[in-house]
């Protein structure tokens, strides 16, 4: 599949930091037979007990298409040398874990980098080739759902929001659900394609049912794409409504998105605790410009905690019909100190989040 640039075991192993006495997480990961295709390469981890396919996808053209800042085509990185150098222990089973590779992106990349966002024909072809990512995105992320394992999708903009729910639409033969942790709504008009509409466009080609976001910034968002969420029926808890006028504590906001999913139930009761089997798949996206002082496209710093962000994405993946894991945006090059130390902080954060979604979907 020649959309995904597949890495081996020695690609990886040059980013592990070993000391003699620990194993790194890195050393126990699945690797299939070398000269594996993809789909092959899927049943071996199929057979062999895996359940989380790692994918990268290094491009920041959809948050450039979208007039903003770029690096996000560096936030898979960032993850992958913190993530591989993490403890191997009894908490974390990396048998269970395949870092497949990354989108084939460079070439894309390369077209863009002279690309002038101001002039309106180039803004035209830079948008071009974000609609190029997406058709490379689907097939890779769909050959995963349809070898039964969960993608963990890291790095790009949120614009790979669109091709990953078309993915998971496809492959189950509906629309299909989605939660999303993001000040923007990311519902914006259809003018070609960039990371602040991913979930319209996916709207409007009936990839998508139900979507709620959580966190949404009340000022952060345009009146025509308010006008569209409110029209399609889309549900959000606002930033607001849980800070400043505190009508909902961070962890009600999460109730209220299970009870926006969960409303069409016929007289159920709804837990607490996410405990209810419906059959309509969900994915987890999370917008990374939700989190306070995180080097991304968008950076805040009024945002959550690492530590929120953690816990919805624990939240939802202990729900069975959730069935992936998007996390968008990390720029690390945006980090007020420097490149340096936004690798180290996004490689970090990417790396607990990661976790929560692992941990969630092995407990008990």
């Amino acid at each position: 599949m020649h959309q995904i640039q597949s890495y081996q075991a020695a690609t990886l192993a040059a980013f592990q930091q070993l000391r003699s006495g620990e194993t790194r997480l890195g050393e126990t990961l699945f690797w299939p037979e070398s000269d594996s295709d993809f789909t092959p390469a899927l049943q071996q981890a199929k057979t062999a007990g895996v359940r989380f396919v790692i994918l990268g996808i290094p491009e920041d053209i959809g948050p450039r298409a979208n007039l903003g800042n770029g690096g996000a085509d560096l936030g898979f990185l960032a993850f992958l040398k913190r993530f591989l150098n993490l403890q191997a222990n009894p908490f974390v089973d990396g048998a269970k874990i395949w870092i497949a590779g990354e989108i084939h992106c460079a070439d894309l990349q390369q077209q863009s980098q002279s690309l002038e966002v101001k002039d309106p024909a180039q803004l035209t072809l830079l948008r071009a080739l974000c609609a190029q990512v997406d058709e490379r995105v689907t097939p890779v992320v769909q050959a995963i759902f349809a070898a039964g394992l969960l993608p963990i999708v890291i790095g790009g903009g949120h614009n790979n929001a669109l091709p990953i729910l078309q993915a998971l639409a496809k492959q189950t033969g509906a629309a299909v659900n989605a939660v999303n942790l993001d000040p923007h709504c990311d519902f914006r008009l259809l003018e070609g394609r960039h990371s602040g509409n991913g979930f319209s466009y996916a709207k409007a080609q009936q990839w998508l049912d139900r979507y709620f976001v959580v966190g949404l910034h009340e000022l952060k968002n345009s009146a025509a794409a308010l006008v569209q969420m409110q029209q399609a029926g889309v549900g959000f808890c606002s930033y607001q409504d849980m800070y400043l006028r505190q009508h909902y504590s961070f962890e009600q906001s999460l109730q209220l998105a299970w009870d926006y999913f969960e409303a069409d139930q016929p007289n159920g009761s709804k837990p607490s605790i996410p405990t209810h089997n419906s059959s309509t798949p969900l994915g987890i996206e999370l917008d990374t410009d939700s989190i306070s002082m995180m080097p991304v496209s968008a950076f805040t710093n009024c945002g959550v905690t690492v530590a929120s962000a953690e816990r919805y994405v624990y939240y939802f993946a202990s729900l069975p019909q959730s069935r992936y894991l998007h996390l968008a945006e990390a720029a690390p090059s945006q980090h007020p100190a420097g490149l340096a130390a936004g690798m180290s902080e996004a490689g970090q954060v990417l790396t607990a989040l990661v976790l929560a979604f692992i941990q969630a979907k092995t407990a008990g």
